[in-house]
């Protein structure tokens, strides 16, 4: 996930984490990356292309979190992750979310075979005008401390989608880079309400089950995304006769994708639209490009159903510059996003972070059936 200071438009943001929370918490679980630098060993990592999707281990593989804090949860760990567990997405609705995540060793190095479930835990409001004394943490911040002590929902299991596509289709800016993702982790989180939730993670490492704290979320934050059911907005994306045949002038990839044939503006309310919102060469998750590979093959399956459309982030491709006009229309705070739109102009399925073939066929499947 891409997160970065957007010039004209709010920063997009990383997700959130408490200061007091960020390296050691009071019962000894610190979030994955803090701490001792050592590597756990007992993961496997795979190179982008390579890894098959599997399914979520059963619940029962993980702790119940029935009569318990989310804090007991995590005492009842065998002790703190090893590896670091990565959120990549931050805009949440009250009910049913995408909660993707990535997964890396200490040094970076994807794991694409581990085990993880989720479990999350209200935030309780700050009392009104509260204030903190001196050297004191704030308000804030010691509510995102006493979550750790409500009630846990959990657990979740996340699968692991695959983010490969056949040859044809994986472009140099993947194949080539040695830090693309070649996988993502999603779980699906219902949330009941708006309001801060406080995520805490268990993986299998080896024979153990380990602990990790995770950013919190604020559901309904981001309101002016575009959703499900909505009117989507009116944008003109560049095409190639706009570039005058440069296609480095509207995609990073290399080889260029070919999702550049018609302008949004003209497909709208015409013809379903599907929209990726991607950088392959800027991203610093690592996902873009994969996930451009993804749509590009997804467009060769569909064919003419749909107008497949792939929008870079920064103005002449140069994240010194500002980002498109286009990227604030849709009021996005990270990037990838992808936006399927039925023949009426309806979004039919907005999805945050990384995703594979089957999730994008669900997502244009959703477009072209109306």
């Amino acid at each position: 996930m891409r997160t970065l200071s957007l010039h004209n438009m709010p920063p997009m943001r990383a997700p959130r984490l408490a200061p007091a929370l960020l390296c050691l918490l009071a019962i000894g679980v610190p979030i994955g990356g803090c701490g001792s630098g050592s590597d756990s060993g007992e993961t496997s990592s795979g190179s982008s292309g390579t890894v098959a999707s599997h399914p979520a281990a059963p619940k029962s593989e993980f702790p119940s979190p029935e009569g318990h804090s989310l804090r007991e949860v995590l005492k009842a760990a065998d002790g703190p992750a090893e590896a670091v567990i990565e959120p990549a997405a931050v805009v949440f609705h009250p009910g049913e979310n995408r909660y993707p995540f990535e997964v890396f060793t200490r040094e970076r190095a994807p794991i694409s075979d581990a085990e993880v479930a989720l479990y999350y835990a209200k935030v309780p409001r700050p009392k009104p005008g509260a204030k903190s004394r001196s050297g004191n943490r704030g308000s804030v911040a010691k509510a995102e401390q006493q979550a750790l002590d409500e009630p846990a929902v959990g657990p979740f299991p996340a699968k692991v989608e695959s983010l490969a596509t056949k040859p044809a289709f994986r472009a140099k800016t993947t194949s080539e880079d040695p830090d693309a993702a070649s996988v993502v982790y999603s779980t699906e989180l219902t949330f009941p309400s708006d309001g801060e939730w406080r995520i805490a993670a268990v993986i299998k490492e080896g024979a153990e089950l380990k602990g990790a704290i995770l950013a919190g979320v604020v559901v309904g934050e981001f309101k002016k995304v575009p959703q499900p059911g909505q009117k989507a907005p009116v944008i003109h994306t560049p095409t190639a006769q706009d570039a005058g045949g440069d296609l480095s002038k509207i995609t990073t990839r290399i080889p260029p994708d070919t999702q550049n044939k018609v302008d949004y503006a003209d497909a709208l309310g015409r013809e379903p639209i599907v929209l990726l919102f991607a950088t392959p060469q800027f991203c610093q998750s690592r996902v873009c490009g994969p996930v451009v590979d993804v749509a590009e093959q997804a467009k060769h399956e569909y064919g003419d159903k749909a107008a497949f459309i792939h929008m870079e982030i920064y103005n002449d491709n140069d994240p010194g510059k500002q980002v498109r006009p286009q990227v604030r229309a849709f009021h996005l705070p990270t990037e990838p996003w992808l936006f399927t739109i039925d023949r009426q102009g309806v979004v039919r399925d907005a999805v945050e972070g990384a995703f594979g073939l089957k999730l994008m066929r669900k997502a244009v499947d959703k477009a072209i059936a109306r």
